[in-house]
């Protein structure tokens, strides 16, 4: 019994590669490596499916898509797929499906297009064997991402956290004492305004009010800014931003 004709094709593009290849003639100008553009590797191809009697449908099996930010706080969409790429021949309708993953980024809309040239250069690339020499990349130009440190949320909740934390500043006496609540709390504060950007304003509006208040009870007093410390609110204050 004869194989099916879509391992033929199959076969016979990869032979015709392993001779030719697909040469890796483009440079990425961030990281100064070499690639295959997605037209390098579609200009090849189309020709030896066509050779060949072999189709290559592509369906989209799973998306993802967040928002990132690159060293220049440039926001970018980043896109993530996993495709499968049905290899069908013409000759007697036989099919074997097989799946490629791409990722990209991309400050406009074109992140998913970048992720699907990158799926298809990786699929195609393992099912005919093309030899690869470096690691494959999506694109000629590389974003870098901005060094994001996890922070967990607080067993108590943000919701919580929050006015625990607005509860501490309002009886601070001084900016002192503001200030070090600041700083002990750095972390947090660093994530809840990418979490919750909204809390991080009711916190923000919390400080600055206080700092008024403070400010505004010295000059009544004929006092400086930054007057001596009040042992008995200040340090229940500092000990309860500690815990």
């Amino acid at each position: 019994m004869a194989a099916p004709s879509v391992y033929a094709a199959i076969c016979a593009i990869t032979a015709e590669l392993a001779t030719q290849g697909i040469p890796k003639r483009r440079t990425n100008e961030t990281d100064q490596y070499n690639y295959r553009s997605i037209d390098d590797v579609l200009n090849c191809l189309a020709p030896l499916l066509v050779k060949h009697r072999l189709c290559v449908l592509p369906r989209v099996i799973e998306r993802e898509a967040a928002e990132r930010q690159d060293d220049k706080q440039q926001m970018l969409i980043n896109v993530a797929l996993r495709v499968a790429y049905s290899l069908v021949s013409v000759d007697d309708g036989s099919s074997h499906v097989i799946e490629g993953y791409g990722e990209a980024l991309d400050a406009g809309d074109k992140a998913t297009s970048k992720a699907m040239s990158s799926a298809y250069k990786s699929a195609m690339i393992q099912a005919f064997c093309i030899p690869v020499g470096e690691s494959e990349d999506a694109d000629a130009t590389t974003h870098k991402l901005a060094t994001k440190t996890h922070v967990p949320e607080p067993i108590q909740g943000w919701d919580q956290w929050w006015r625990d934390i607005a509860d501490i500043v309002s009886v601070c006496e001084s900016e002192q004492a503001i200030d070090t609540v600041q700083e002990r709390n750095r972390e947090l504060l660093k994530a809840v305004s990418r979490e919750r950007p909204e809390l991080y304003e009711h916190l923000g509006g919390s400080f600055t009010d206080r700092r008024q208040e403070i400010r505004a009870r010295n000059v009544n007093h004929g006092r400086p800014s930054k007057p001596r410390r009040s042992r008995s609110k200040t340090d229940a204050c500092l000990q309860a931003a500690e815990a």
